[in-house]
């Protein structure tokens, strides 16, 4: 049964779009999901699925959640195999002193054009470092993210998509999570 890691936007930030996680767990449970696991507070679950159109299970995790707690978050759905490329894509992968805490990766609802990727290049990103490879970006803020000048709204929109981020550290154990979850079968 493939597994599925599941993403959401914006929720519990700053006090706004609340979903505990005990809650998503939950949704998705009623959902027929299998072996749900969340991560971290910021809107992550990891499960199995016999759903094949990962657009149609993003729908019905949307609606579900949108009933359940009264907004409707942007939901990012990548699945085991597509989440090991993209660690295996890592572009800072070679780079020593590339600090996890402080490397993000964007996961996109959609891959941008040509045109969007020229775009989004030609924004000045200071000292940060910033690649676009298929639906993702990833980028290395030098000195954190809290102190980079680089503006996610403006490369959101020269990308024309929106997405979702999630710093490397989270990439990797979400990644071992879905792992384990494949080998239960």
């Amino acid at each position: 049964m493939p597994v599925i890691i599941c993403m959401l936007r914006g929720v519990n930030l700053g006090g706004r779009n609340m979903i505990r996680m005990e809650e998503l767990k939950g949704l998705c449970l009623g959902l027929k999901l299998k072996n749900v696991e969340t991560f971290i507070q910021s809107g992550n679950v990891i499960f199995s699925s016999e759903e094949k159109d990962l657009e149609k299970l993003c729908k019905r995790i949307q609606d579900a959640i949108e009933k359940k707690v009264g907004f409707r978050p942007a939901v990012i759905l990548r699945t085991a195999a597509e989440l090991r490329k993209v660690i295996q894509k890592n572009p800072f992968a070679k780079r020593d002193g590339i600090d996890p805490s402080n490397y993000l990766v964007t996961f996109l609802a959609a891959a941008p054009g040509k045109e969007q990727i020229q775009k989004t290049l030609a924004i000045p990103t200071g000292p940060e470092e910033l690649r676009i490879i298929g639906r993702e970006v990833f980028i290395y803020f030098i000195n954190g993210q809290g102190r980079s000048d680089l503006s996610w709204s403006k490369v959101e929109r020269a990308l024309g998509t929106s997405g979702t981020g999630r710093n490397w550290n989270s990439v990797t154990k979400m990644m071992a999570i879905a792992d384990r979850l494949e080998a239960l079968g």
